[in-house]
Parts: C-alpha cells; sequence; structure tokens
C-alpha cells in the first residue's frame, strides 16, 4: 500500500504543483524540511535523555487502593450470609 513505482512521485508531484503553484511550492518545502529537522532533533535529544532510578516503597507500607472498597466475603471460600426472614404483618382487628 506503499509507493512502490517513481511514477506516483512524479504524479504527487505534479498535483502539488498544480494546486499551490509554482511560487508556494518551495515554500512548502523549505517548511516541510524545518519540520523533518525539529522532529528528528527531537528524537535524538530524547536519546540522551538521563532515566531517573525511583526507590521502591519499604516492604512495610500500606498500600491503598485508588478505587472505593468492593463488599464482599471476608473468606472466598465461604458462601453469604443468609438473609434474614421478613417480618409477619401484624394483625389490624386486635
Amino acid at each position: 500500500m506503499g509507493i512502490e513505482n517513481p511514477v506516483h512521485l512524479l504524479f504527487i508531484a505534479a498535483v502539488a504543483l498544480i494546486v499551490l503553484g509554482p511560487k508556494r511550492l518551495p515554500d512548502l518545502a523549505k517548511a516541510l524540511g524545518h519540520g523533518i529537522r525539529e522532529f528528528r532533533d527531537a528524537m535524538t535529544d530524547g536519546e540522551h535523555d538521563e532515566v531517573i532510578q525511583v526507590p521502591p516503597d519499604p516492604p512495610d507500607a500500606e498500600v491503598v487502593p485508588d478505587g472505593p472498597p468492593v463488599a464482599g466475603p471476608a473468606d472466598p471460600g465461604s458462601s453469604p450470609a443468609p438473609a434474614p426472614a421478613p417480618a409477619e404483618p401484624a394483625a389490624a382487628g386486635d
């Protein structure tokens, strides 16, 4: 799906020349070259950055979860507690 034939490049260049005109095409190429150069410089600057080593937390530190607490059984192997029996309605005419 790439440009496999140099004729494709010539066709793209001809369309760009027609759309942009001969006066604006050199400025566009110059701006594109500057953009590519800045991108390459930024990529090489990123390679030379130092990696900061962060010491690990002590093993006795308590870890607090970020999310809300989830209700569940205390013992994963146990079954949930039975639901309470519904109350019987009181007699209306006693």
